[in-house]
């Protein structure tokens, strides 16, 4: 289906926005599950890609983002991976599913063992807590079985946790690591219960093979003013376990026996810890999808560059790092053909047309630009022949507007 493409953002795909009648902003939906496990319904929120408002593009599978906290944290997480998979043609991260999960008893649920008190005082410091095995199986027997009957999931997930969360981030890594592909672990709460799981850490992480793995520890600043992280590594005092702890686990990883986990690590020390999500999601996504973007092709119109050649081996290597089969976008290879056909180069037009039919033979939009390809270029019966496949497969008013046309000029 023809596009109005600027030249300027070469393959950009430009993304119009759904009118809502109710003038309503809606990003995700409010979906449920009842957990036998936790004994409790469980509300989560979904976020589906949404670039094709008018469903001209076949449907795709996208990978998955479980948000532990997640109605702090949604929002947020949402908006970037929209903007940097989709909005102006970025490809830096791929489009993803976003689920969050909000707390009903967030003690409970995100302490992986049992503990009363805390050092930074008070006694009788939580009675629920400990639940963190509990919620796991949840989470594994229950939440992604769910998601996965319902949404168009990928097999890749990504689990993201702050504080207590990212203390269960850690956990689920050393304890369960089959859960997820990639864990971003956020200023996580390495003080709990005395250390436990810090204590474990060692042995639990060099003891497994982590391979095709990824994990991202982010630190924020949480010292007092004087202090730097040489400094504080020397202290004792229980106002600084928390980072010290953190620091020790960034240590455990720099000095772990090579067990094939790709991992990073960095200090944020401008970001407290309630400031330091944000950026820590962003950098943490940059680094899982490092490879992920699609090249900028300088010489995309040169005639003797093989673009199709380009982009095929780009998403081979990027379906090698997440473990699946990735196609190129639909969308984009479908802008990349007009463009071509634009700039009077029907050869390599025909190419990314004939990709896209390939790729995704059920899209009626792949006929549906291929007949405009045939038709620019005079050849009627073979522009019918495809507006008639593209209206096999879906009723577009467009499409047959322009069969109609076609088929009275004959």
């Amino acid at each position: 289906m023809k596009r109005i493409l600027l030249l300027l953002s070469l393959f950009v795909v430009s993304i119009t926005n759904a009118q809502n009648l109710s003038n309503s902003i809606v990003i995700g939906t409010i979906d449920s599950v009842y957990s036998k496990v936790l004994k409790e319904q469980r509300k989560i929120w979904v976020s589906v890609p949404n670039s094709d408002p008018n469903n001209i593009f076949s449907k795709q599978n996208y990978p998955v983002v479980y948000l532990l906290d997640g109605d702090a944290h949604f929002y947020s997480v949402m908006g970037m991976i929209q903007q940097l998979s989709e909005v102006n043609g970025n490809t830096v991260y791929p489009q993803m599913i976003v689920v969050g999960i909000p707390n009903t008893d967030r003690m409970r649920d995100l302490t992986p063992t049992h503990s009363v008190t805390s050092p930074f005082g008070g006694g009788d410091f939580d009675k629920t807590s400990g639940g963190g095995e509990n919620f796991t199986s949840f989470i594994e027997k229950e939440l992604i079985p769910h998601i996965d009957s319902l949404y168009p999931t990928a097999p890749y997930r990504v689990f993201i946790g702050h504080s207590l969360g990212g203390l269960m981030v850690i956990n689920t890594l050393i304890n369960h690591p089959q859960l997820f592909n990639s864990y971003i672990a956020i200023d996580p709460s390495m003080w709990w219960d005395d250390q436990k799981l810090l204590k474990k850490a060692s042995a639990g992480l060099s003891g497994k093979n982590y391979k095709d793995k990824s994990l991202f520890l982010a630190v924020a600043n949480t010292m007092k003013t004087g202090m730097d992280t040489l400094l504080v590594k020397k202290d004792t005092g229980s106002a600084t376990i928390h980072i010290r702890s953190n620091l020790q686990l960034a240590n455990i990883l720099k000095n772990m026996q090579s067990n094939g986990l790709h991992w990073a690590y960095k200090y944020y020390n401008e970001d407290d810890h309630g400031s330091v999500p944000l950026i820590a999601e962003y950098d943490a996504m940059h680094f899982l999808f490092s490879k992920y973007k699609m090249p900028s092709f300088e010489n995309l119109f040169d005639s003797s560059f093989n673009a199709d050649s380009a982009i095929t081996a780009h998403f081979k290597n990027v379906s090698r790092q997440m473990g699946y089969k990735i196609l190129p976008p639909e969308s984009v290879i479908n802008s990349l053909g007009y463009a071509f056909m634009q700039n009077n180069m029907p050869g390599k037009a025909y190419t990314f047309f004939k990709m896209n039919v390939d790729n995704y033979p059920t899209s009626f939009n792949t006929y549906d630009s291929m007949g405009d390809f045939y038709e620019s270029k005079g050849e009627k019966n073979k522009a019918i022949e495809y507006f008639s496949k593209a209206l096999s497969l879906k009723d577009n008013p467009d499409t047959r507007q322009k069969l109609e046309k076609l088929k009275i000029s004959k």
